[in-house]
């Protein structure tokens, strides 16, 4: 009966506590929620203050036999579940379910090692009835949109589908960018740069705007062309030289949003994929000759801060490693203006600072290594002192008071950037220039452009974008990620959310009808309500209320009004084949297609092409089109299936001859000098392949350009985070895809 029972959500986490406690304490796993409403009926009593119909979580059955079992043999109940909102409930579910007649503590920590776990044993509490009510509030506000709006989708497009409170909200966004992008106009524009020459080297410039600092842009090529080739001509000198001295300063240690981004980023981990892995660092990994051990801290957060005993350990590893210029005269100080930080006290963060990435490999998986390198990184640098850099700005004066300008970065002191080695290769210092000296053109170059749409969103942009707005909580954005593409709202292509049409449908009907649902301030509002319950300043049963009693009127308002098929049909002006109807664009559970209104009667279908092409794509396509079916000489026929898009012969189903879609990019295969096509491999995703395959294999999971990389000479691709090499890693120094400047 000495014994202590402490209970913890896995095993995982179990095991590491385990080995700091000694045989006085028995450590058991829940193995996460042991209740939650149950599934086949809302589960709230509306009527009375919304009283919650919690049910056990069947699989927990025998664990909560165990837990009960250990319990009698034990003096107290420990409850040491993960400190946020959610570790808050499941210990509060844990007692509703154990009934203990023992002492129950709640203790809690922010990382798993010895001292953490000493400190929070030395200082026990009671659980928060303000931060179970707000995680209640939470489940219970979600089960309500759940399960009274899903229906009403069921009703009104098909069955299947799903609302959310914040899911919704996340397909609206995705949505209108989608939106923004098909509105968007393309427009030509040309610019002029020039390669100058001095007796101490080189310098690339661009042509100026008059009275501005801005690039001089050209509506046509000829107009260009004309300036290029007086400035060629051009006696050229230096008319001004200034030089600004400034500092690159840290970034504050990881937080879980800012994780899922720079993960996403650099290593392409969804965001499902980063949170597992934190899981696993935080709760313990093996590691030879150490047994199980947490490398960081809890990876749930919102806050900037990290204790002084990390600090200190870490400004000493600085000042040993790198030396003292390494640490700022006054330490880096980190705001957090974001309400209601997850009640965490830390960032993201090594338990260990001595432990660094070069002690790990072969130790832990390359995943594994790879997201504690990047908490490593970013928590070290924070502290570190800032880098600084000697910019010049050389203005260049040519004939007819055209301006050329040319900027150049040296870096002074490294500073956080030493952790980076190959951080220099970003800085291109101009040659030595003096005020009058006479400069040569070597090269003067039209350079054409064309404006781009912005971008669609990544996990990382759609992340910051929900961050930024308020919606949303860390806990929630892997979740919602998820859900919204098995749900079938979007789906990715190369690492970007494309909505699909139930989206656009679904997203429409709702901004119509329920507009609070989807609206971004109004989630927001929510979310901060949430973070109200817990600091104690609002009730759970009035938020409900205040969100619910509106909410069911307008439902039962709209059941009745809105109908099916002015939701999920669209007019056209084209007569059906068979019977001379009309015949409308129809949705149905894989997509869009035309059909005949005298349906049941006349069962005339057609497939509707909704597939997004870029302008290079759509006239290669066109010319594949006009191509005759090899088998009868039928005309091909772009159609779609619920797997894409496709040829097929317009004598279908008498000939059933199809031919993928093969699109060509205007680069040859480094190994066999064919020409690289877009594909999508059986799973749906793009990756780029030799049009010779089988024969020749060669493929590349990012577009290839024709350039070369400069040191080993393969292939350059397109990444998200720019130009880089396919084999070696090289980037190219100054150069960042569109896509990551949006």
């Amino acid at each position: 009966m000495d014994k202590k029972l402490v209970v913890v959500e896995s095993p995982a986490k179990a095991k590491t506590i385990g080995q700091y406690l000694g045989s006085d304490y028995v450590v058991r796993a829940s193995y996460g929620h042991v209740r939650d409403l149950p599934k086949t009926k809302l589960g709230i009593d509306v009527e009375h203050n919304f009283a919650p119909e919690y049910k056990t979580i069947p699989k927990s059955r025998t664990v909560l036999a165990e837990l009960k079992g250990e319990l009698t043999k034990s003096s107290e109940l420990l409850l040491a579940t993960d400190f946020d909102r959610e570790g808050e409930a499941i210990a509060w579910h844990l007692v509703e379910e154990l009934k203990p007649k023992k002492p129950i503590k709640r203790i809690t920590f922010h990382e798993i090692t010895k001292p953490a776990i000493e400190s929070a044993l030395a200082h026990p509490r009671r659980i928060s009835r303000q931060l179970v009510d707000s995680q209640q509030a939470r489940r219970l506000l979600d089960r309500l949109v759940g399960y009274k709006l899903s229906p009403f989708l069921w009703q009104k497009v098909y069955r299947g589908l799903s609302a959310g409170r914040v899911q919704s909200v996340a397909v609206r966004l995705i949505v209108e960018r989608e939106r923004e992008i098909s509105a968007h106009k393309t427009r030509e524009y040309w610019t002029v740069e020039a390669v100058l020459k001095t007796a101490e080297g080189e310098l690339t410039a661009y042509l100026a705007a008059p009275k501005s600092a801005a690039k001089a842009e050209f509506a046509k090529q000829v107009e260009a062309q004309k300036i290029a080739a007086k400035l060629a001509r051009s006696a050229l000198k230096v008319e001004s030289l200034e030089t600004v001295n400034s500092l690159l300063k840290p970034q504050p240690p990881l937080i879980t949003s800012t994780m899922q981004q720079a993960a996403a980023r650099l290593y392409r981990f969804s965001a499902k994929k980063t949170m597992k892995i934190a899981q696993d660092l935080y709760e313990g990994v093996e590691l030879a000759g150490e047994g199980t051990v947490a490398l960081i801290t809890y990876m749930r957060t919102d806050s900037y801060q990290m204790s002084e005993l990390a600090k200190k350990q870490a400004e000493n590893l600085i000042a040993k490693k790198y030396g003292a210029k390494y640490l700022p005269a006054t330490p880096n100080i980190f705001g957090r203006k974001v309400k209601g930080a997850q009640e965490a006290h830390e960032a993201i963060r090594p338990t260990d600072f001595s432990r660094t990435p070069d002690e790990l490999p072969n130790k832990i998986s390359r995943d594994h290594l790879n997201l504690y390198k990047l908490v490593w990184a970013q928590a070290t640098a924070s502290l570190m002192s800032p880098a600084k850099v000697e910019t010049t700005t050389a203005v260049i004066n040519g004939s007819d008071s055209a301006r050329l300008i040319a900027r150049g970065r040296r870096l002074i002191f490294d500073g956080l950037l030493k952790l980076n080695p190959d951080s220099e290769e970003q800085f291109n210092s101009l040659p030595k220039l003096t005020k009058d000296q006479a400069v040569k053109v070597k090269t003067v170059t039209p350079q054409q452009h064309f404006t781009e749409p912005p971008a669609r969103y990544s996990e990382a942009t759609l992340v910051k974008e929900l961050e930024k707005r308020g919606i949303g909580r860390p806990s929630t954005y892997a979740p919602i990620m998820s859900t919204i593409v098995e749900r079938g709202y979007v789906t990715k292509q190369t690492g970007r959310f494309l909505p699909q049409s139930v989206a656009e449908v679904v997203t429409d009907l709702l901004v119509e009808n329920f507009p609070d649902i989807v609206d971004y301030d109004f989630t927001a509002d929510l979310e901060e309500s949430l973070d109200d319950i817990a600091e104690g300043k609002k009730q759970f049963v009035p938020v409900l209320q205040d969100f619910y009693r509106p909410f069911a009127r307008r439902l039962q308002e709209k059941e009745k009004t809105v109908t099916k098929r002015e939701v999920t049909e669209e007019a056209t002006d084209q007569k059906c084949p068979k019977c001379g109807k009309p015949v409308v664009i129809k949705l149905g559970r894989y997509g869009k297609f035309f059909s005949c209104t005298g349906f049941p009667e006349c069962k005339y279908t057609a497939p509707y092409l909704e597939d997004k092409f870029t302008p290079r794509e759509e006239k290669e396509i066109a010319e594949e089109v006009k191509e005759k079916c090899p088998k009868c000489g039928g005309d091909l026929a772009v159609k779609q299936s619920r797997f894409g898009t496709f040829l097929g012969c317009g004598n279908y189903p008498k000939c059933k001859f199809t031919k993928n879609i093969v699109l060509g990019i205007g680069v040859s295969c480094p190994t066999c000098g064919k020409e690289i096509v877009k594909k999508s491999s059986r799973k749906g995703k793009v990756f780029w392949g030799c049009s010779g395959y089988p024969k020749c294999k060669t493929a590349f999971w990012d577009e290839p350009t024709s350039e070369k990389c400069p040191k080993c000479g393969n292939l350059i691709v397109k990444k998200r985070t720019g130009l880089t090499c396919s084999a070696c890693g090289y980037q190219k120094a100054g150069v960042q895809s569109h896509q990551e400047t949006q």
